[in-house]
């Protein structure tokens, strides 16, 4: 390769398409955004577009090649490539995931090669998915933080918001990298109930997908993977039923979230009362009036 990628062809001609990010080796507990994102690749088609330089990118000591044996025959070396696909949802939205393994070196010239072909391919909106374990039960829906580098649009994202210090990942280093381009950038994060981090959570993968449908229209199903939720809530029911400690930890687990819940929910209604008496909000004789307008325009 003689830049930091290598196409694959033309780039195609998108209408407003979504860029959906997820990288391997970053948090990502039960792989629930891993989970969503195979989901998304197979309703949507991808098929690859950029290939990034792994010499570049990646450290093969950290991340060695598979070599495939048969029969005692080197056949060939499976390499840890990032790439860069492009599909359609069910609905003919244009869809663009980037994945593979989170790069090991160089994070702002790859950050600035991204941003660089989601310009050149008018990416409308950026969002990346992951998954972290809380202290949270599994009879209950798993919550969703987000991430944004615009304050506007963390503003308007119905998710929980966090104030914290943690290590960045290479997703928050588009965010910016992106936002400042001009590319409105989401990080989208599911809660995994902290005791079932190390398997499978497909209800999460489920939240994640909603999620995504929520802030960009795109549109994938996940039927399969509530199949496999329920599946896996069966199991994890007939766990907890058979140790007295852990029904007590998941009952104390319950407690805890309805509590937050109602808070939430205390806190909403406090502050629809406080926009309402500070006439942020229209009164009942405005909409009113604002109706009668409506009519009369419409009789004109």
């Amino acid at each position: 390769m003689s830049g930091p990628y290598e196409l694959h062809g033309p780039l195609p001609a998108l209408d407003r398409p979504v860029l959906v990010v997820h990288f391997g080796g970053w948090i990502d507990a039960s792989a629930a955004g891993a989970a969503a994102m195979s989901a998304l690749a197979a309703s949507c088609s991808t098929e690859p577009l950029a290939t990034f330089d792994s010499d570049l990118f990646i450290d093969y000591r950290a991340r060695r090649p598979l070599m495939e044996l048969r029969d005692g025959v080197n056949t060939r070396l499976v390499w840890n490539d990032i790439e860069l696909r492009h599909g359609t949802d069910p609905r003919g939205n244009a869809v663009l995931t980037l994945t593979g393994p989170e790069p090991d070196s160089q994070w702002k010239t790859f950050a600035s090669a991204v941003t660089q072909l989601a310009l050149q391919l008018g990416v409308y909106q950026m969002v990346s998915l992951g998954a972290y374990p809380f202290a949270s039960p599994h009879t209950r829906a798993s919550r969703m933080s987000c991430t944004s580098p615009s304050a506007d649009l963390i503003a308007n994202s119905p998710y929980e918001k966090s104030t914290l210090d943690v290590p960045a990942g290479m997703s928050a280093v588009l965010e910016h990298a992106l936002t400042e381009a001009g590319v409105p950038s989401l990080g989208l994060w599911v809660q995994i109930p902290h005791y079932v981090s190390a398997m499978s959570y497909p209800a999460a993968s489920v939240v994640l997908l909603r999620g995504l449908g929520e802030a960009t229209g795109i549109d994938i199903p996940y039927h399969e993977l509530e199949r496999e939720a329920l599946v896996q809530r069966q199991r994890i029911d007939q766990l907890v039923e058979s140790n007295d400690e852990h029904g007590a930890m998941v009952r104390q687990l319950e407690a805890l979230y309805d509590q937050a819940e109602r808070q939430a929910v205390q806190q909403a209604a406090d502050q629809a009362r406080d926009e309402l008496a500070s006439g942020d909000l229209p009164t009942g004789d405005d909409l009113a009036a604002e109706f009668e307008r409506f009519l009369r325009d419409q009789d004109e």
